[in-house]
C-alpha cells in the first residue's frame, strides 16, 4: 500500500519552553514537507489535524498532565482520522510532541477489539518516556509520559491501556534512561542506544521483530531525539549518547519492511531551532531511506 501522510501538528504535550512562549514542534509537518518529504516518499496527502489552542498559562506543579482535557479530545480525533486510513493506506504521520501516540494507539486499539487481533509497539526515542504517578511526581507533560498512558499509567482522564506491556518494545533510550529497571521487571523489551550500536541496527530490528511479529501487527512510534544531538539538535530534550541518521534509517528500514508494520508517526522535531533549515533536509532524507520498503 502506498504511504499516506497525515499532519498532526500538536504541541499540547511539550512544556513551555519559556513563560509565556510556545513550543515550536507544530511547526514540524510543514518543514518537512517543505524538505520534500512527500515527494521523495511519493506519498498521497491526507491533509492536516488542527490542533486545540495551546495554553501557555493556568498550569501549576501538582496540576497533573496539562491541557488534559484537549490531548483527550484531540486523541480521540486523530483515532478516527487514522482508522480510515488504515484500511487502505501505510500511515505517516507527522507530528507534533509525542502525545500523538494516544490518538494513534486508540485507532489501533478499536481495531484490534473490533477485529479481535492483538497489536505492538516498536517505541523507538531517546527516552522512555515512562514517568507516572507511580514512579515520579513530576507529572505535567504527556509528551514525557506517553508509553506510561498508553499502557494504562496515570492521570485517569489521559491514561489508557492502548497497548500490552508484553506488546511493547522501546529502542533507542540512553544508557542512564531512570525507568530501564521498570520496564524490565514489567516485560518490556528495550534496547539503548549504545546496545543498538554494539548489536548492529540491522540486527537490532530483527531483535524487535521477533517480538512483535507474533502479533498481528505493530506501529512505529519514532521520536526524533533518539538522534545524537550532534546531528540532531533540534529537539525538545537532546541528550548525548544517540544514534547518527545511517543507524536510524537501517533501523526504521528493518522494522517498515515487515508485513506487520502498519504505519510511523514522527514526533518532537523543532523546526524553531533549524533556523536554516539543515536539520529539516538530514530528517526527510533519513526517513526517506527508513521507509524505503513501503514507497510503492
Amino acid at each position: 500500500m502506498a504511504i499516506t501522510v497525515l499532519d498532526a501538528p500538536t504541541n499540547l504535550g511539550l512544556r513551555p519552553p519559556a513563560p509565556g512562549f510556545e513550543p515550536g514542534c507544530a511547526k514540524a509537518p510543514a518543514a518537512l514537507r517543505g524538505a520534500g518529504l512527500l515527494g521523495r516518499l511519493a506519498a498521497h496527502d491526507a491533509g492536516e489535524l488542527t490542533a486545540p489552542r495551546y495554553d501557555v498559562s493556568g498550569w501549576q506543579p501538582g496540576d497533573g498532565v496539562r491541557q488534559a482535557a484537549a490531548i483527550n479530545a484531540y486523541s480521540q480525533q486523530l483515532a478516527q482520522r487514522l482508522d480510515k486510513l488504515l484500511d487502505h493506506t501505510f500511515p505517516l504521520v507527522l507530528g507534533g510532541d509525542c502525545s500523538i501516540l494516544l490518538g494513534t494507539g486508540r485507532a489501533l486499539r478499536h481495531r484490534a477489539e473490533r477485529e479481535n487481533r492483538r497489536y505492538g509497539l516498536a517505541f523507538l526515542d531517546g527516552h522512555s518516556d515512562f514517568r507516572h504517578p507511580g514512579n515520579s511526581t513530576a507529572i505535567g507533560s504527556a509528551a514525557g509520559e506517553d508509553l506510561a498512558l498508553a499502557t494504562g499509567r496515570g492521570q485517569a482522564d489521559v491514561a489508557c491501556r492502548l497497548f500490552e506491556d508484553a506488546d511493547v518494545v522501546v529502542l533507542g533510550i540512553r544508557e542512564e534512561d531512570e525507568d530501564r529497571a521498570e520496564l524490565s521487571g514489567l516485560g518490556i523489551a528495550h534496547r539503548t542506544a549504545a546496545g543498538i550500536r554494539e548489536a548492529g541496527a540491522a540486527e537490532s530490528a530483527e531483535w524487535a521483530r521477533r517480538r512483535l511479529d507474533e502479533l498481528d501487527g505493530f506501529w512505529v512510534h519514532l521520536d526524533v531525539d533518539i538522534l545524537d544531538p550532534s546531528v540532531m539538535p533540534a529537539v525538545d530534550a537532546p541528550d548525548p549518547g544517540g544514534l547518527e541518521h545511517a543507524e536510524l534509517a537501517e533501523l526504521l528500514t528493518g522494522l517498515t519492511v515487515a508485513p506487520g508494520c502498519m504505519g510511523v508517526e514522527v514526533t518532537v522535531f523543532d523546526p524553531d531551532l533549524d533556523p536554516h533549515g539543515q536539520y529539516a533536509a538530514a530528517l526527510v532524507d533519513t526517513l526517506a531511506r527508513g521507509l524505503a520498503p513501503r514507497v510503492a
